[in-house]
């Protein structure tokens, strides 16, 4: 046999040896997913654990050497794309997977920042997303890469390749749907809400199986509206939304009702439940729709098996300020008198923190995390607003002209005491973080009529900032008594996620750039670093190699300088971007 020439000997070395440089990866398991908090070593799900408390029990950067961590790469998004990177990263094997704006997915090597794939959703003429071009992330499952579209869909790509294993349409784009949201995995089930309350589609939330893309149950979050579950392959009713049509709406106004899931999920293993919250009623003019408006501005405990809804708290019933309902709703335990409370907690648009019974959606205590709230004067005994009549915005119909209801001054303004962005919780220090912003706006209602595909709010509003020295402000709570422990205050709205750690530490950024780093307990500063653009992303942390990492996408954009109004002044001069910034400590 002859020997094989020498040029070809060199490229199949070469080829070898980048087959060998590439990581090592296993396919994700639930249970891997069920573990992601305490592992430290990858990042599996969306919240670093289906909790959603965004809390690692890393400590190598502390208090006491975070003020050493550098950067060790950054990775640009490319393109003309350099807007609104609100995406949380996952990391598994080495690899590093995140969206970008305009729903594209890239997978890096995580020791280096060398791209590995990219894949770009090609989206189509005509999509209508409401606050930006955002996405927020994706799912690993076995080795699969699966996210939602601006065009409402669901792709699963190969993890090694970036290639389509699958994709799945949610629903039409063109009656005003799109996804943002990082879908959630439980149970070998990939699941999503949709996007699009403010053009009247009807919310729901559905599961898919991860690794074919078989439809498995579909759940209306609209009152009125019937469930499905698909089984080898047939579609049978499980069960109309409420019961029946109507109940908390007039006419037929439940058809059109909004109640959108658009933040995606938490799942609580210990109760077997998917929390998922729900957005406004629609339309904006509460005048049209009296009634509580189920399952409108809302926490839905759904069951993951079926979509079944066990229970539901609605925090803004008859929402007339588009205060939604969707903040992320936080598993935790407690102990009072010596006994474990299974709690729950999510910080409202509305201004409100509430605390839940996470076994039966009972209010057990509310308290508010914003300095003004204006349309309620408080909660009652069962977590229910106490409205203020004068300050909910005024019915068109009683105007002169019919055209223009009454204008009211109102706090938060609709972008909220705390909008999409989350929050963290410590098990080490018992407190949650929550990023607020302080701000209120005029807001009035004006007629209107349901078009498939075209806006359906019935309103119109100017957002003012409450404060000349800032708006944005990071407060640290305790969830057992309401009681604010310390505040870090921002110039510019807060529109980023929130990670701590058991190293002390609290980080997030803001739109000014800054990647910041807090003291958990007293709320100082210990570190800074300028990224470049405003960041809108979320921090995250892992151990690799023995070192401790953390990254965070910049990419100014979202929904305040589109919505903004006054305030949107304040960021007018910030440049977007398209970068990961990943740090760690020099070695010794």
């Amino acid at each position: 046999m002859s020997a094989m020439p020498t040029r070809i000997c060199g490229i199949f070395a070469a080829v070898t040896l980048a087959i060998l440089s590439l990581p090592i990866q296993a396919g994700v398991t639930d249970e891997d997913i069920l573990k992601d908090q305490s592992t430290v070593d990858d990042i599996l799900s969306y919240g670093m654990g289906l909790r959603g408390q965004r809390y690692s029990p890393l400590d190598k950067i502390n208090r006491n050497t975070v003020s050493d961590i550098r950067p060790v790469w950054g990775f640009s998004l490319g393109g003309e794309k350099q807007r609104g990177q609100e995406s949380q990263p996952m990391i598994k094997d080495g690899v590093m997977y995140f969206t970008g704006s305009y729903s594209r997915v890239y997978a890096v090597d995580a020791r280096t920042g060398d791209e590995l794939w990219q894949y770009n959703a090609r989206l189509p003429d005509g999509i209508m997303p409401c606050c930006d071009v955002i996405n927020r992330g994706v799912a690993l499952y076995d080795d699969l890469v699966i996210f939602g579209t601006l065009d409402a869909k669901l792709v699963a790509l190969d993890s090694k390749t970036g290639k389509v294993r699958w994709k799945k349409k949610v629903e039409d784009y063109q009656a005003g749907y799109s996804i943002t949201a990082a879908p959630i995995v439980v149970k070998g089930k990939v699941i999503t809400g949709v996007s699009g309350g403010e053009f009247g589609i009807v919310g729901k939330v559905r599961a898919y199986d991860a690794k074919t893309g078989k439809l498995v149950w579909e759940r209306p979050t609209v009152e009125g509206h019937m469930g499905y579950i698909w089984k080898n392959g047939k579609k049978t009713e499980a069960g109309i939304s409420g019961g029946k049509p109507g109940k908390t709406w007039p006419a037929d106004l439940w058809k059109s009702g909004g109640a959108a899931p658009w933040l995606g999920g938490t799942y609580d293993p210990d109760m077997d439940l998917l929390f998922f919250g729900t957005g406004n009623p629609a339309p904006w003019n509460s005048h049209m729709r009296p009634g509580d408006n189920l399952f409108s501005s809302s926490r839905l405990a759904i069951d993951p098996d079926d979509g079944k809804i066990v229970w539901h708290f609605q925090t803004t019933p008859n929402d007339g300020w588009d205060f939604d309902g969707v903040n992320e709703l936080i598993a935790f335990d407690y102990k009072n008198s010596g006994k474990t409370v299974k709690a729950a907690a999510t910080a409202d648009r509305n201004g409100f923190f509430y605390v839940l019974n996470r076994e039966n959606g009972a209010f057990i205590r509310g308290f508010p995390f914003v300095n003004k709230i204006t349309w309620a004067s408080g909660l009652d005994s069962k977590g229910r607003p106490i409205y203020v009549p004068e300050n909910r915005p005024g019915n068109p119909t009683a105007s002169t002209d019919g055209k223009k209801g009454k204008t009211v001054l109102s706090a938060p303004s609709f972008l909220g005491g705390k909008n999409w962005m989350p929050m963290a919780y410590s098990k080490k220090s018992g407190l949650f973080y929550v990023p607020s912003n302080e701000w209120q706006m005029d807001i009035w209602n004006e007629p209107v009529a349901y078009k498939r595909g075209a806006a359906y709010l019935g309103a119109g509003f100017t957002i003012k900032a409450l404060n000349d020295d800032y708006i944005g402000a990071l407060r640290a709570y305790d969830p057992t008594t309401g009681k604010k422990i310390w505040e870090y205050r921002n110039y510019t709205p807060l529109w980023g996620g929130v990670m701590t750690t058991a190293g002390g530490l609290v980080f997030t950024g803001n739109p000014e750039g800054y990647l910041l780093a807090l003291d958990d307990m007293t709320g100082e500063v210990l570190y800074k670093f300028n990224t470049g653009s405003g960041i809108v992303g979320t921090p995250v942390t892992w151990e690799m190699d023995g070192e401790q990492y953390i990254s965070v996408l910049s990419g100014w954009g979202g929904a305040v300088p589109l919505w903004g109004g006054e305030v949107a002044k304040r960021v007018k001069s910030f440049n977007q971007g398209g970068m990961v910034w990943t740090f760690k400590l020099p070695k010794s």
